[in-house]
C-alpha cells in the first residue's frame, strides 16, 4: 500500500514538474524573442506566472551586455541608445505595441468606441507620440544610471521585474473587457494569489539580496523596491479606471509604463543624494551633528 501511494507522488511530481517546465519555456516563446528547440515541450498555460521572472532574466542580460559595451568603451549615450534598442528586440515590441494601441484608444473622447480603436492595426498619432516618449524616457534614464552610482543590473532587473509583475497583477485584479483576445487565455488560466506571489516572492528576494550584498545601501533598495511594487499596482488600476477593464494592449502598457517610471524614479533617487547631502552637511552646521553621521545619512540611498 505504501508503495502504491508512493508511486503516486512521485507520478504527480513528476507530471506537476513537466507542466512547469513546459509552461516556462511557452513563456519564454510568448514573451522573448529568443529561438528554442521545437523538440523542447512547450505549454501555454497559466505562463503569464513567469513573466517576472522572465523579466528579471531579462534584465540581467541587458546588464551583462552593458557591461561588455562598457568594457568595450562605447559611450554612455551610445550605451543607452543600444540598450533600448535591444530591449526592444528580444521582446519583439510586444508590450510596445501594447502600450501604443492603448494610448490611440484613450485618445478616442467617446469611451463607446475605446476598444474598436484599439483593434485596429494601424498605429495612430498619439500611438507613435506614446512609443516615442517611452522609448526615450528609458534611454535617458539609463543613461543617467551608467552616470552614477547606483547599479545599472538591480536597476534593469528590476524594472523588468516589476513591470511584468504589474501586468500579472491586472490580470488577476480586473476584468477581461472581450470575450476573445490576445490576453485572453492569460485571465482564462491564471491562478490567483498563488501565481501573483510567484514574482512577487522572487523581485522580493532579489531585493533581500541587494542589501546582503550592499547593506549600507539599504534605504535605496527599499525604496525602490516599494515604488517598483507601487508604480506596478497603479499603472494596473489607472487603466482600468479609465477603460473599465483590461485587454492584451493594455497589459503591454502597464509593462511599459511601469518600467520606464521606474527607471525615471531610480534616476530621482539618484540626483537626490547630492541634494540629501548638501542638507544635512548644513543641518550638521547649525545643529552641531557630527560630521560621520551627516555623511552616513546620505549614502544610505
Amino acid at each position: 500500500m505504501k508503495q502504491l501511494q508512493v508511486h503516486k507522488w512521485i507520478k504527480w511530481l513528476r507530471k506537476c514538474s513537466l507542466s512547469c517546465l513546459g509552461s516556462f519555456l511557452g513563456s519564454v516563446v510568448f514573451y522573448t524573442s529568443l529561438p528554442l528547440p521545437s523538440s523542447w515541450p512547450l505549454g501555454f498555460e497559466r505562463i503569464a506566472r513567469w513573466a517576472p521572472v522572465i523579466g528579471c532574466g531579462l534584465g540581467a542580460g541587458l546588464a551583462l551586455f552593458d557591461l561588455g559595451l562598457g568594457v568595450l568603451g562605447v559611450p554612455d549615450l551610445t550605451r543607452s541608445l543600444v540598450l533600448v534598442v535591444l530591449w526592444l528586440k528580444l521582446t519583439n515590441g510586444l508590450h510596445l505595441d501594447g502600450a501604443m494601441d492603448t494610448a490611440d484608444g484613450l485618445a478616442v473622447l467617446t469611451p463607446n468606441r475605446r476598444l474598436e480603436v484599439m483593434q485596429d492595426s494601424h498605429t495612430g498619432a498619439f500611438g507613435v507620440m506614446v512609443g516615442g516618449i517611452i522609448l526615450l524616457l528609458k534611454m535617458v534614464a539609463l543613461y543617467d544610471l551608467s552616470r552614477g552610482d547606483f547599479p545599472i543590473l538591480w536597476g534593469l532587473v528590476g524594472a523588468a521585474g516589476w513591470g511584468r509583475w504589474g501586468q500579472v497583477c491586472a490580470i488577476a485584479f480586473y476584468p477581461y473587457l472581450k470575450p476573445t483576445g490576445k490576453g485572453a487565455f492569460h485571465k482564462q488560466y491564471l491562478r490567483s494569489p498563488q501565481d501573483v506571489l510567484i514574482g512577487l516572492f522572487v523581485l522580493l528576494s532579489l531585493g533581500a539580496l541587494q542589501i546582503y550584498l550592499n547593506r549600507e545601501k539599504w534605504l535605496g533598495v527599499v525604496i525602490s523596491t516599494i515604488a517598483g511594487m507601487g508604480l506596478a499596482l497603479f499603472t494596473g488600476w489607472w487603466f482600468n479606471r479609465k477603460l473599465g477593464g483590461h485587454t492584451g494592449d493594455t497589459y503591454g502598457a502597464v509593462v511599459e509604463w511601469t518600467e520606464a517610471g521606474f527607471l525615471v524614479f531610480l534616476t530621482g533617487i539618484f540626483s537626490f543624494k547630492p541634494c540629501c547631502t548638501g542638507f544635512f552637511r548644513g543641518v550638521a552646521v547649525f545643529t552641531q551633528m557630527p560630521s560621520s553621521l551627516s555623511n552616513l545619512l546620505p549614502n544610505l540611498f
